[in-house]
């Protein structure tokens, strides 16, 4: 079970882009990386392809970032915060906030 997930609203707080909010678009699960919308973008420059018919220029795009570099946003304080789990009295894991112990999917 992931601490962060698709969907979440996550801060960044290291890189070029801290302090930066934004929600998360992809999670690979092998992977320690997320596709955040708004963050780590960057210019790719593309040749046209005629075949696919996309014309060519500079691009710019979001990459992943690494988990450790992002940490979830608890609306209740409006700050970063981090993660624990916490299992129910009917088996359940769910996530919380370690600062207040609220459950993150409320």
């Amino acid at each position: 079970m992931n601490k962060i997930r698709k969907g979440d609203q996550v801060v960044v707080i290291t890189g070029k882009d801290k302090g930066k909010r934004g929600t998360v678009l992809k999670a690979a699960s092998e992977e320690s990386r997320l596709l955040v919308e708004g963050i780590n973008r960057v210019k790719k420059h593309t040749k046209p392809n005629p075949m696919k018919g996309s014309t060519g220029g500079i691009v710019e795009k979001e990459m992943p970032i690494h988990m450790s570099n992002i940490a979830i946003f608890n609306p209740a304080t409006g700050k970063a915060d981090r993660v624990s789990f916490k299992t129910l009295e009917d088996a359940r894991k769910v996530r919380v906030f370690a600062s207040s112990g609220e459950a993150v999917d409320a």
